[in-house]
């Protein structure tokens, strides 16, 4: 029972991650890279730090108990995962969102699961379990999924601009960008595995399920640091400092609230995952494959219900619920495989 309770909760994270990006419809007058810090302030340096202060007992006993190289590993590993962050930003401009997600989120999913227990040296032992066909049957069934609903959303490009666009798409600037993302973002799966050691000091501190909330307090900030110092660049090379205090047409508090928001929602996604991942047994390396399959699979949803795929041809509609199935089978594959 714990297992579904887990997987429950790493839907409702996926979900957030899914929705995440909808509030930045709403804000306008103001840059990218504005809009981005101030939600990543909110994702990944306030809610870590308030999160934490309230979940973890005898928080600061904790953190003097935490081995220092637990603590480091998670920082500089969640400082790559920003660095791969921003490598995604820059490829959906040379190949469209659709192929960047296939190819990122797909290396991500796999490369995330697997590393944990590969440099733990735990793979054979996992190999060797009852369930380990059906663990590795999912993993492989999810890169399949997300690689077919990347060709969907390519195809759902083509549908939508026909011949427009084409002169920006450049897979020689953009495959690099997207392997670099793909590889940089699955680190923060195995940031989050390099802190347990510090999730399990707060566990014996009371933390209970909420144990991984201490770990966000080093591989979210590490992750801040690369974004504020890559924003804070475009800052200075555009000028753009001015646009916290001015929102040229809009309203400057309309935009602060969908930036705020759209922290939330992505904080979101963290929260729920620390607690299903606490829930998956002796598998637990196999929550980021569960956390990635799902977030492409509840996005695509989403796409669905607000019609975004409405003037679509037949044949991309077909690999779409092609793909849909696929992802809802490796799901069931490897929730099983946990059992």
């Amino acid at each position: 029972m714990e297992v579904i309770n887990g997987i429950f909760y790493h839907a409702m994270g996926a979900s957030g991650a899914a929705l995440c990006y909808t509030p930045q419809k709403k804000v306008s007058g103001w840059s990218w890279h504005t809009y981005w810090l101030l939600q990543a302030a909110v994702c990944w340096l306030l809610l870590p730090v308030l999160v934490a202060w309230i979940t973890i007992p005898q928080l600061s006993q904790v953190l003097q108990e935490a081995p220092g190289y637990a603590m480091q590993r998670s920082f500089l590993l969640g400082m790559a995962y920003g660095v791969g962050g921003t490598a995604f930003g820059i490829a959906i401009r040379y190949v469209g969102f659709s192929l960047t997600y296939a190819i990122s989120v797909g290396i991500s999913c796999v490369l995330g699961t697997l590393l944990p227990p590969l440099v733990r040296g735990t793979l054979p032992e996992i190999f060797a379990a009852s369930g380990a066909p059906f663990l590795i049957s999912g993993v492989a069934m999810g890169a399949a999924g997300i690689a077919l609903c990347g060709l969907a959303g390519r195809n759902k490009e083509k549908d939508m601009a026909g011949a427009a666009g084409a002169s920006t798409f450049s897979l020689a600037k953009g495959l690099p960008l997207c392997l670099l993302a793909g590889v940089l973002s699955a680190l923060y799966g195995f940031s989050l595995d390099q802190g347990q050691p510090v999730a399990d000091i707060a566990a014996r501190h009371g933390a209970g399920h909420f144990q991984g909330n201490v770990i966000y307090l080093f591989s979210n900030t590490g992750a801040f640091v690369t974004t504020l110092l890559y924003c804070l660049y475009l800052h200075a090379k555009e000028k753009t400092f001015g646009e916290y205090a001015v929102a040229g047409g809009s309203k400057l508090s309309l935009n602060y609230a969908m930036a705020a928001l759209t922290g939330l929602l992505w904080y979101g996604q963290f929260f729920f995952y620390g607690l299903g991942h606490v829930r998956m047994g002796q598998f637990k390396f196999s929550s980021w494959a569960i956390h990635m399959i799902m977030l492409v699979l509840l996005s695509a949803l989403l796409g669905l219900v607000m019609k975004e795929w409405k003037n679509c041809s037949a044949k991309t509609l077909r690999i779409l619920w092609l793909a849909l199935t696929v992802l809802v089978a490796a799901i069931l594959f490897l929730t099983y495989g946990n059992l």
